[in-house]
């Protein structure tokens, strides 16, 4: 099965079935873990699974879908705390699993900032806890806010709650600290502390907790502080955001900054100049682990550097200056009680396992995919067998193979959907390949698909109106008030034309929650260029993949018409061609977009649309600079920096970055070794300019 494959040896199709199931899979984790204090696997199994799908999209960067969880950090806060927005994102990390990853991590590194084999690469490590993420703003001093991570942009203010920590202190200690900083950290509950806190529970009759993760994330985020305040929390402190000035020159003396301010920080953290050391530290660490008095789930590895971090920067959701070294996961074996449908918002049906629940690895498990069909009939599993399951990297684990054989009948793919009755098929290639995946050919039609695809329009990242959720949209869908994107505008007057009572008269709304929505869905008849794009939900387009088109085109007039012109043209057209020569666009995003305008009821769909919502232009990334709005194509050896560094700073000052030389380039960057696109940027006759020229042009010469 995909799941089991390396992803050097995924098929494409394989790659994107694959990514379908991460995305539903960590979509679901996110909620539990962070929502609800309950999840459903370790830290290490959701790490693991989110390494998986960066390593697919690494690989296929075309298939990265709207919804990646690589564009997410966590889940929207909860609604028992005031929101409170960081000033700077709070991010997680990126992960290794293996002493070959580590080592990867660290040529990565040098190939980023293009250090000599000679340089001394040095990084702290230091153990990681299995907590809740906390940053505390201090302003001359004072604590002044506390907030959970969230989303990683938008968290739960529990700034009472935080005060009763008493490894928090509430003015800082020594000097040097300034003026206003973000000191984050993790919140945890020591082992023995757990253990106390769970007989008293069970005493009083009250439910306890799975773990001590769970225990210090409910104690933090109660809404009574008493209660917090009687809950033996800790906190140990290791990072820091928004700092108005400089107070270091390395991670390591940082930290250091923070025990002489009265912060507890964890005494395992070292300074290593070698990735031999790096091993030996973790293997340490990992001998060390069940004796500690708190949960780790692997170590933590970041440049020690900070001009380097600077330099380095970040992609998506995670530093590429740091990345944490997990623990192995585990398996059980059980039995598969049977096997379920589910019809995904892009018609693609997934088989999932029902088993007996087990304990795996403290966390009880009663689901597990088994990804597609050819995954079934590979591993011979039908409903009765004894199987080996695995929560390495799965939130709903993966089935490895059959242990004892059942008594149980053959199971069998169906061809039809069990939500709609529509044909079930298996798309075909180019290549004559079949699909791994099996979906329902109903579209809109199919009530699985048409109420994803309105639930993904109305997201937080699409066109997000507010009192318009999964609730809403499920409701409307079943009056049949909402087939389509277009009724959610004219959801008053299909209301009406359906002979239905106003809103206001329905049963859980009133005449000032109905007036609220309607101002929320006026409030989005301007919607900007990529949310639009991405509410489309057309796949391999998705909120990264539209906002590189936005920040290309700017208008969304002049994509379309692209768009339109490739689909006549088919792809040995010019405007195919200028598609995927924007850097980061794939052939499967550009022929998606194609197919997508290719179908008369799209069409049709987008026409009305677009009756109802004005999509407005894309304001460049910064305004200003020289090469604000520029077609920019980097080639040859750059000596000053690296290719990806020149790549993201430009971006930064608002150029397009492009993979291939055309007529509408405006700025060709050759430096030595510079072969067809230094020659055909000649032949007609673009500005070609040395890296001295380009730097001088930005100016950071």
């Amino acid at each position: 099965m995909s799941g089991d494959k390396p992803v050097e040896a995924l098929s494409e199709a394989e790659a994107a079935a694959e990514l379908e199931r991460l995305a539903r899979a960590i979509a679901d984790a996110d909620a539990a873990y962070y929502q609800n204090d309950a999840p459903e696997l370790t830290d290490a199994d959701y790490d693991a699974l989110r390494q998986r799908n960066l390593a697919i999209e690494a690989r296929f960067p075309a298939l990265k879908r709207e919804d990646s969880p690589t564009d997410r950090v966590g889940a929207e806060a909860g609604d028992g705390f005031a929101k409170a927005r960081h000033s700077a994102p709070m991010l997680s990390l990126d992960n290794a699993f293996t002493d070959e990853d580590v080592a990867d991590f660290a040529v990565r590194i040098r190939r980023f900032l293009g250090l000599p084999a000679e340089e001394i690469l040095a990084f702290t490590a230091e153990p990681k806890i299995d907590g809740l993420s906390l940053s505390l703003t201090y302003e001359a001093g004072k604590l002044t806010r506390a907030t959970t991570r969230g989303d990683g942009q938008t968290g739960e203010d529990v700034t009472a709650n935080a005060r009763t920590l008493t490894d928090i202190p509430e003015t800082l200690k020594g000097k040097g600290w300034p003026d206003r900083i973000e000191v984050r950290g993790e919140v945890y509950m020591a082992k023995s502390a757990f253990a106390e806190l769970n007989a008293r529970e069970a005493e009083a009759g009250r439910k306890v907790f799975a773990n001590p993760r769970n225990a210090a994330a409910g104690s933090l985020r109660q809404l009574d502080v008493e209660i917090t305040k009687s809950r033996p929390l800790r906190f140990f402190a290791y990072a820091w955001a928004a700092a108005s000035a400089p107070f270091a020159e390395t991670q390591f003396d940082a930290v250091t900054a923070f025990a002489d301010w009265g912060f507890v920080t964890n005494p395992r953290m070292v300074r290593i100049e070698t990735v031999e050391e790096i091993i030996a530290y973790y293997q340490e660490i990992e001998a060390q682990r069940a004796g500690l008095e708190y949960d780790i789930d692997g170590v933590v590895y970041k440049v020690d550097r900070l001009d380097w971090q600077q330099r380095l920067g970040f992609v998506s959701r995670a530093p590429r200056w740091a990345i944490a070294h997990k623990f192995p996961a585990e398996k059980a074996v059980t039995t598969l009680l049977g096997i379920d449908i589910q019809v995904g918002r892009t018609g693609s049906l997934t088989p999932v396992a029902r088993l007996e629940p087990v304990t795996v690895g403290g966390v009880v498990v009663s689901n597990a995919t088994l990804h597609n069909e050819d995954e079934i009939a590979r591993l011979g599993v039908k409903p009765g067998d004894k199987v080996e399951i695995q929560r390495a990297g799965d939130v709903i684990p993966q089935v490895l193979r059959v242990v004892e054989a059942g008594q149980g009948a053959p199971w069998a793919m169906p061809d039809t959907c069990p939500v709609c009755g529509s044909a079930a098929v298996r798309e075909i290639d180019d290549a004559g390949r079949a699909d791994v995946r099996r979906r329902c050919t109903g579209g809109l039609i199919c009530a699985a698909q048409a109420v994803e695809r309105l639930k993904h329009f109305v997201s937080r990242k699409a066109l997000d109106i507010d009192g318009l959720g999964e609730k809403q949209v499920i409701l409307f869908h079943e009056k049949g008030v909402l087939k389509a994107p277009q009724d959610i505008f004219r959801l008053k007057k299909n209301i009406e034309a359906a002979g239905l009572p106003p809103l206001e008269d329905w049963e859980g709304f009133g005449a000032q929650s109905a007036r609220k929505l309607y101002s929320a869905i006026d409030a989005r008849r301007k919607v900007p260029f990529a949310r639009f794009l991405n509410g489309l939900g057309i796949r391999y387009v998705g909120q990264t993949t539209s906002a590189q088109f936005a920040r290309s085109f700017l208008s969304w007039q002049s994509f379309w018409v692209a768009v339109k012109a490739a689909e006549e043209g088919g792809v040995e057209s010019e405007t195919y061609n200028e598609l995927i020569g924007i850097d980061g666009i794939g052939q499967a995003a550009a022929r998606s977009l194609m197919a997508f305008e290719g179908e008369p009821h799209n069409r049709e769909m987008l026409a009305a649309l677009l009756e109802e919502v004005e999509v407005e232009d894309e304001i460049p990334a910064a305004t200003g600079s020289p090469v604000t709005g520029k077609t920019v194509v980097f080639t040859g050896t750059l000596e000053k920096m690296t290719r990806d560094e020149a790549k993201a700073r430009a971006s930064a000052l608002g150029a397009k970055v492009a993979g291939s030389v055309s007529a509408k380039t405006d700025i060709v960057v050759a430096g030595p070794g510079a072969g067809s696109k230094l020659a055909k940027a000649e032949q007609l006759g673009l500005t070609v300019m040395s890296e001295d020229e380009w730097l001088a042009l930005i100016g950071e010469s």
